[in-house]
């Protein structure tokens, strides 16, 4: 920073996920002297629970293109990003000491797959910088000005020259993200979007022979035609899972944003499945209505489509008897067969949540209500689908933070 802040300035980081131990980083970088506060008995849960199937840290497509995946407020979430994107995240590893390689769909990941060593080395980092960490240090709102924490030897109750907080949003309450603190700052007149799930499945009313039947068994090549945000088709190809109650899983998760909100608007909502998404539509008819002989048309699908398994039981499980004895219909429906979605799973189920702090009640990472207060991460109103967007938006938020916090105490000196 151009003007040095005064070295006996204080910055409590409430949450010890990715966006609180960036801003912890960027603000004792910065000569502040920084206490860290989180619920858990260790920082990082989510952050590990994550990495366990392959620690996607960030994403290496096109810039212009990245930041189009945060949706209505990719213009808001800009200036963090354009500090510290996907390559800034890069950077910063190599710098712990890890070294990253990207993958065949364009994800980021450390050449060991593994979140714990990355973890490990940052928190080293940290130590080494003088940040303090205060682990079981629940924070329950303010009283007189000052910040109250319930702890294992009592209730704590400590005064800071400013705060950052990075409480994460509302999933996976376990491990420390349970939007506990959205009444603390409804409390404060600080306007919050009700938090939802993002990056989640689908209730679907299968029928019991169904579920009890498919229940966990994928769909590896299937594209899904379902409404955008704005209401206008459009048609992704991935892989998803059939759950006992619904779907879920990556293609389902980046499509959630708009099928939540179309549910909430329309009380359910209709995707479209491709079971033969390398087939044309001409080709599908010419094959179901190629004669069979004494075939059933479930063994005439198998062998002229590769249809089986849980393809074969979604046909059956979606169309009428009549429907599927009729072979144009069922030509129809094999390349946008009809599945009604319900509901959304629940909040705590979900990846990431949606909601959260507005915009609105912000500058920059500061609360207008509350000088000083300064929020970052999963706790303000945006989302992003999976594949390293998540975690490089907390990053760059989190060090946004630390960045005004201190500049803010400086101009305050």
């Amino acid at each position: 920073m151009s003007t040095p802040i005064p070295v006996t300035s204080h910055i409590a980081i409430i949450g010890g996920g990715p966006a609180g131990l960036m801003a912890a980083q960027t603000a004792a970088a910065a000569g502040a002297r920084v206490a860290l506060f989180d619920a858990m008995p260790s920082v990082g849960r989510k952050f590990l629970l994550a990495g366990r199937g392959g620690m996607n840290i960030t994403h290496a497509e096109e810039y212009q293109a990245f930041v189009t995946r945060y949706g209505k407020q990719s213009q808001r979430l800009r200036p963090a990003l354009d500090q510290f994107g996907p390559q800034q995240v890069r950077d910063w590893v190599h710098g712990l000491g890890v070294e990253t390689f990207v993958g065949s769909s364009n994800r980021v990941f450390p050449t060991d797959m593994k979140a714990a060593p990355l973890l490990r080395a940052w928190l080293h980092r940290l130590r080494e910088a003088g940040v303090q960490f205060h682990m079981r240090h629940r924070w329950t709102g303010w009283r007189d000005g000052q910040l109250v924490f319930a702890t294992p030897d009592g209730e704590r109750q400590l005064a800071f020259d400013a705060v950052i907080l990075a409480l994460g949003g509302g999933s996976w309450a376990r491990l420390g993200s349970s939007g506990a603190w959205v009444p603390l700052l409804q409390g404060q007149g600080v306007a919050v979007a009700p938090l939802a799930p993002a990056n989640c499945g689908f209730d679907v009313d299968w029928s019991t022979f169904f579920s009890s039947r498919y229940a966990g068994e994928p769909l590896t090549t299937v594209a899904i035609t379902a409404r955008d945000a704005d209401g206008v088709l459009s048609r992704r190809q991935g892989q998803f899972v059939v759950t006992a109650g619904g779907v879920e899983g990556s293609l389902i998760y980046a499509l959630s944003a708009a099928l939540r909100e179309q549910i909430a608007q329309e009380g359910s909502t209709t995707i479209w499945l491709d079971l033969t998404p390398d087939f044309s539509a001409e080709r599908v008819y010419d094959e179901v209505t190629r004669p069979r002989g004494a075939r059933s048309m479930s063994s005439h699908l198998q062998s002229r489509l590769g249809i089986k398994g849980v393809k074969s039981g979604l046909l059956r499980e979606c169309l009428s008897a009549a429907d599927f004895a009729d072979e144009a219909r069922l030509a129809r429906a094999i390349k946008l067969l009809p599945v009604t979605l319900k509901r959304p799973r629940p909040i705590d189920e979900a990846i990431s949540s949606a909601g959260g702090v507005a915009f609105e009640s912000l500058d920059g990472s500061m609360l207008t209500a509350m000088p000083g207060v300064f929020v970052a991460g999963e706790m303000l109103d945006w989302e992003a689908p999976t594949g390293g967007y998540l975690l490089t938006a907390c990053l760059a938020g989190g060090k946004a933070a630390g960045e005004q916090a201190v500049a803010w105490l400086a101009a305050d000196a």
